[in-house]
């Protein structure tokens, strides 16, 4: 009998100890990288689903789908199709602004803005992963952000957005407010009348300004509502009120706001800021969390790698929410007993990685063209890769060129390929692009100059292009490699004749030039593959046989 229980005793540690190594997951910040600005989140059983912003590319609004908070995988992209929506003649950081996702009787629903187009509209799939339907427009829902409620007790649900200040007359710069309509989910229209939320934000005379992002969770008898306050930059943060009633009144928390990083001094190690535009969710192991968008600048307000989607724990104390109020920075790392869940041929998504990209079963879902799809200018192979036809449509302008890209997601990273080009005029031009925008962006690219082949390293300079600096190639060499190195603020370009012996094109060249803060923009850089005939037409063709990046920034070593 001893002996039993010595075993049962012995079983019972064994399993606790390899359950514990089991449910022992580190959440590493951001959980996704680069450019997925606006996170919006919904969970469907033991599945979590993001949506994010993507402004004028094409394919919009990234599907992306986890178990355990940490590992994401795109699944699919919500705009997906040219005659959903496109955005030619639209600068890149318009566009699409801010959606939401949620899910209902079976049914995913995303709402969203085109702003300056088709308002705001709402789709549905059955499958988070689509197809999703064409957009239905609301006009009645005017303002941006828009998110669904969906009351399960009531069976009803309300459509929360950022609107107008009262009667349209601002008191100051930024005066917004939050206002609802019931909707009919069933027939994606509102019903009866507007109702005022929220005038300016939690506290009127202080001057809040941008009250946005809103969304609205039930928990122990009380509504919710919680938003982004004070502007997506430095000063970003997240407020939350309470009601009985999901009409209101809603008392706003005395601890506001429950999300900020703006007070924390600036010179602090690997700072995180800006964050806001939150979601509060359950993750798997029984404990909130809130995910959020924040920058990691390199310098002030300067940073290249966009908005991105951070998580942090969330407490619940007297039936009021906090995640880190501000006294606290927000912590690269948060260890949690959530049961890790890999996905098969899931891309990496946080911490520094690398991986190669070949084309030879097509492009992946996260690669973006600009603002809509041209399937006639590209073909993928095994042999070649990805080929481009050079179109006469350059990323200067506001259309649709050869341009196939992936996010930049690193502070430190490198990106590079192999082009096989063969130029016939000076007009003709192929290679990579770090971009940022169509007024902001570095090309190094295969040329001819007086009718002998180049590498050429350009910037860009209102919508013409600034030469940096020009090498001769053999005429022999049929084959370029390009490679990109970014360092903060300092990019190097490099290309090779063989794919080895990697020569300096130009070393530290000004990447401020390429944030967002002098963009004046919402957007994070991409690196691109681009082939063009500037303007002429052209039945040349460009093939790219890889593109291979590498991310290695300081603060996960």
């Amino acid at each position: 009998m001893k002996k039993q229980l010595i075993s049962f005793a012995l079983g019972l540690c064994c399993f606790a100890l390899s359950h514990a190594s089991v449910a022992q997951t580190t959440l590493v910040n951001p959980i996704l990288t680069g450019f997925y600005p606006d996170p919006s989140i919904v969970r469907v059983g033991a599945d979590y689903y993001s949506v994010h912003s993507t402004f004028s590319y094409f394919p919009g609004l990234p599907i992306m789908h986890s178990r355990d908070l940490k590992n994401w995988k795109q699944i699919g992209n919500v705009i997906n199709r040219p005659s959903q929506m496109d955005f030619m003649g639209e600068r890149m950081t318009r566009g699409l602004f801010a959606p939401a996702i949620s899910y209902y009787k079976g049914t995913y629903y995303v709402t969203c803005t085109d702003i300056d187009h088709d308002g705001n509209f709402v789709v549905t799939s059955k499958n988070p992963a689509g197809p999703y339907s064409d957009p239905v427009k609301i006009p009645q829902v005017r303002g941006i952000d828009p998110s669904i409620y969906f009351d399960e007790e009531t069976d009803k649900a309300y459509i929360i957005y950022n609107s107008d200040a009262p009667d349209r007359k601002p008191l100051y710069s930024g005066h917004r407010t939050i206002r609802m309509y019931e909707f009919d989910y069933k027939n994606l229209k509102v019903v009866g009348e507007e109702k005022q939320l929220v005038n300016g934000g939690v506290d009127l005379s202080k001057k809040p300004v941008w009250i946005e992002g809103p969304h609205i969770l039930k928990r122990n008898g009380w509504y919710y509502l919680y938003a982004a306050e004070g502007g997506t930059s430095v000063n970003h943060s997240e407020v939350v009120l309470r009601s009985k009633d999901v009409w209101g009144p809603y008392v706003p928390f005395e601890g506001n706001p429950i999300l900020t990083q703006r007070d924390l001094p600036a010179d602090r190690k690997d700072p995180i800021t800006s964050a806001g535009h939150a979601q509060f969710i359950e993750g798997p192991d029984g404990n909130w969390y809130s995910i959020f968008l924040a920058v990691r600048p390199y310098e002030g307000d300067y940073y290249n790698t966009g908005r991105e989607m951070f998580i942090a724990p969330l407490t619940w104390v007297n039936d009021w929410p906090m995640i880190e109020h501000g006294e606290k920075a927000i912590e690269y790392q948060y260890k949690t007993a959530i049961k890790e869940v890999k996905q098969k041929g899931a891309l990496p998504q946080n911490g520094n990685f690398g991986y190669t990209m070949t084309f030879d079963k097509g492009l992946d879902l996260s690669m973006l063209f600009l603002r809509t799809v041209d399937s006639s200018s590209f073909k993928t192979s095994k042999a070649n890769g990805l080929t481009l036809k050079l179109k006469p449509e350059t990323i200067s302008e506001m259309g649709n060129p050869s341009f196939v890209g992936k996010r930049q997601q690193h502070l430190y990273s490198t990106a590079e390929t192999e082009v096989s080009f063969s130029p016939k005029s000076d007009k003709e031009k192929a290679g990579l692009v770090i971009f940022q925008d169509e007024r902001h962006f570095y090309f190094a690219a295969k040329s001819k100059t007086d009718g002998k082949d180049v590498v050429q390293l350009f910037k860009s300079k209102d919508k013409t292009l600034e030469m940096v600096t020009e090498v001769p190639l053999p005429s022999s060499v049929a084959k370029v490699s390009f490679k990109i190195q970014s360092a903060g603020p300092l990019y190097s370009f490099f290309y090779s004749t063989n794919g080895k012996n990697w020569n300096l094109l130009k070393d530290q060249v000004d990447g401020k030039f390429l944030s967002t803060k002098a963009a004046n923009s919402f957007i994070g850089c991409v690196y691109g593959l681009y082939a063009t005939s500037s303007g002429e037409k052209s039945e040349n063709t460009a093939s790219f046989k890889y593109l291979k990046y590498k991310g290695d920034d300081p603060m996960y070593k």
